[in-house]
């Protein structure tokens, strides 16, 4: 058979989770069921912030910022496994395929960039925090923001890039939920072994050093809090970062875990389901960690949920 080139193809085949159709409205309640928790509670999360003007701090800025990235994330395979779900199809066109790519990696990236941040800004709340107002002022949380935008934007379109070269045979089944790239890259039947290195390369600087950084950044924020003298001090200083600590923990331990089991793992459906630990399941839990673990933050949302009542 001969190989055609990606622009070629019409479509690709999402085997999904799992090929049992007895399985299949489970799924799909189940993944209905987790999406519209995602989505609600992120935006409870963003309206709780915007309704309360003690919330207008760096802290729950970039928390907003991740509140939405959570909902683009999952918005970005769910819908469309569902949909499959429910009309029987596993087709997902060229075009939709590409997209998905895309959209992925913008929000992945975004979410360890805000991640990223957000430790930046526990680093100066503790290390430097008589000049935390000077040096975290709203113009540079903004271009903070804006920076990580840019630089997932770029990661996006790099793997985008990167997968227009790929070329197919004429019909292509991807055993995952989503068009995952490292599935794409396996599935080519062109030389791939170049376009692996610029993956652990672009993951490298786009994962691995903002990764590098939260980890740094902790080690001295540790330190920090153990020199203080006072228990009382200790506590409120390890309790004031143990929510964000909490979602990093979540998102790239998953994440990881889910890399290093389908590089370990022979079975490629094994590695999808894996994955819907940190592109469904950690996007689910972040709204609970940081309502249940945070005083202001369920303050805000009792405020709000009675306004509305």
């Amino acid at each position: 058979m001969e190989p055609q080139n990606l622009t070629s193809v019409s479509e690709f085949l999402l085997l999904g989770l799992s090929e049992d159709l007895g399985l299949q409205p489970l799924l799909f309640g189940l993944f209905l069921t987790m999406y519209l928790v995602t989505v609600f509670g992120n935006l409870l999360i963003i309206l709780a912030v915007s309704s309360d003007p003690r919330l207008h701090i760096p802290m729950y800025c970039f928390l907003s910022n991740l509140a939405l990235a959570d909902i683009g994330f999952i918005s970005t395979t769910v819908p469309k496994m569902l949909v499959n779900i429910q009309t029987q199809s596993k087709s997902i066109t060229y075009e939709g395929c590409l997209t998905q790519v895309s959209f992925f990696f913008l929000f992945a990236c975004l979410d360890v960039l805000l991640l990223t941040v957000m430790t930046y800004d526990r680093f100066v709340a503790i290390c430097h925090p008589l000049h935390y107002l000077v040096i975290m002022n709203p113009r540079l949380c903004g271009s903070l923001v804006l920076v990580s935008f840019f630089f997932s934007l770029l990661d996006s379109q790099l793997h985008c890039l990167m997968v227009l070269q790929l070329t197919f045979y004429t019909k292509v089944e991807i055993p995952h939920f989503f068009c995952d790239p490292s599935q794409l890259l396996n599935l080519a039947c062109s030389d791939t072994s170049t376009k692996n290195l610029l993956v652990y390369f672009i993951g490298a600087i786009f994962g691995g050093i903002p990764v590098s950084g939260i980890i740094l950044s902790y080690a001295r924020i540790i330190s920090s809090i153990l020199r203080v003298s006072s228990s009382g001090g200790r506590y409120k200083a390890f309790s004031s970062c143990g929510s964000h600590l909490s979602v990093v923990c979540l998102f790239s331990g998953t994440g990881l875990g889910a890399y290093l089991s389908s590089a370990v793992s022979s079975s490629p459906r094994k590695g999808a389901v894996t994955s819907v630990i940190y592109t469904v399941v950690a996007p689910m839990l972040n709204p609970f960690i940081y309502s249940l673990r945070n005083r202001d933050i369920k303050r805000a949302l009792r405020n709000l949920l009675s306004r509305t009542a």
